[in-house]
């Protein structure tokens, strides 16, 4: 008897629910898709980045006349194997794919990072203080908005004497930010009426740790939802731009560079092996981001939820 009662005194231990990091893995393993996205999206970044350390890009982009629109398959007049076929100048498309895949990444997440810090910074600022600070961030980012930002980075692109990879990153990132600053200010704005948020103010909590601290994680599958979008629209906008003459130098290869060879009605038509390869490419890269982001995003609202 004096057993069963020590037993009964006992505390009964409560399996916590798994919180953070675990919550998040736990979600995001139960889309099925979202895995199997995140294996391609893994798989297709390491072919990338490990390719272009066997690659020598001076070789790759070096013109061989005789070579012209040689087929896959075919032997080039150096000995080396077209495994994709050659360009316009016997130029290698598939060393062409690799190097062009590994700098519209590294832009994509370059200008990604950046406008997102910057946005990220900035709209929490503005919408946690107001007032004046609030007034003045906000008609930066007004003026900015209205501006023609596309036919300005050509302008500015144009201009740039050897530009490179970063150069173009940097002139993209001064224009890209705006749009998250105005949408992390009006959640930060809503967030920063919050009980939570008036309760840490009383106890004289800095008002950067409230912001980066408190406010920010409540923010986070928003961030990350921002995040993968604009990775993959960024993406986008390079290839973009390169297709249309304004990206990046024609020395420098770009997915947008080979697709650009699409221009050609005759390359368009017969000779496919130049620019199916870069669309199939930035196709798998945009679903695998975007299936991935929802499925963080996801986990996220249910930490968010159940914490």
């Amino acid at each position: 008897m004096a057993e069963e009662r020590e037993q009964e005194q006992l505390p009964i231990e409560e399996s916590a629910p798994p919180m953070g990091l675990k919550m998040v893995t736990r979600e995001f393993l139960k889309d099925k898709i979202a895995i199997f996205s995140l294996i391609i999206l893994v798989i297709t970044l390491l072919s990338v980045f490990i390719g272009t350390f066997f690659i020598n890009q001076d070789q790759i982009m070096h013109v061989s006349i005789l070579d012209k629109y040689a087929p896959p398959g075919t032997v080039s007049m150096e000995g080396s194997t077209y495994l994709l076929g050659a360009d316009e100048g016997g130029r290698d498309v598939l060393g062409q794919l690799i190097i062009g895949a590994r700098n519209s990444i590294l832009i994509g997440f370059s200008i990604t990072i950046i406008t997102s810090i910057i946005g990220v910074a900035l709209g929490l600022l503005s919408g946690y203080y107001g007032g004046i600070i609030d007034n003045v961030l906000m008609r930066v980012v007004d003026f900015v908005m209205i501006l023609p930002v596309m036919l300005i980075i050509i302008v500015f692109v144009s201009i740039i004497p050897r530009y490179n990879v970063w150069s173009f990153v940097a002139v993209m990132s001064g224009f890209y930010w705006v749009a998250k600053a105005r949408l992390f200010r009006s959640k930060a704005l809503s967030e920063s009426r919050r009980d939570y948020v008036n309760a840490s103010k009383t106890m004289g909590t800095n008002g950067f740790k409230i912001m980066f601290r408190e406010i920010m994680p409540n923010l986070s599958s928003l961030i990350i939802t921002n995040l993968t979008m604009n990775f993959a629209a960024n993406i986008g906008i390079e290839t973009t731009l390169t297709f249309l003459g304004f990206g990046l130098p024609t020395n420098v290869p770009s997915l947008g560079t080979l697709i650009g060879y699409a221009s050609n009605g005759d390359v368009l038509s017969t000779k496919q092996w130049i620019w199916v390869p870069a669309s199939i490419l930035i196709l798998v890269l945009m679903l695998s981001i975007n299936y991935v982001g929802q499925a963080f995003k996801r986990s996220a609202d249910a930490r968010q939820r159940l914490g």
